[in-house]
């Protein structure tokens, strides 16, 4: 039966949270669209120079790990 209690007034208050208009709650939507376009930007960048960014990255490797 406490659960019980638990359960409901957690869910109460819940609901209560999701009614109001909470202004610390944040812009969601402005930071979907962040993450959005910012995958798209590095996909944009990545699709055309792959190859270039993979040699490079190997040449920057190569270069630490042989010590010269």
């Amino acid at each position: 039966m406490r659960a019980w209690a638990w359960l409901l007034t957690t869910t109460a208050a819940l609901a209560a949270r999701m009614r109001e208009d909470d202004p610390e709650r944040g812009d969601v939507p402005g930071w979907v669209m962040i993450t959005v376009m910012t995958a798209a930007l590095v996909l944009a960048i990545l699709v055309p120079f792959r190859e270039a960014i993979v040699s490079a990255v190997q040449n920057a490797l190569a270069s630490v790990t042989s010590g010269g």
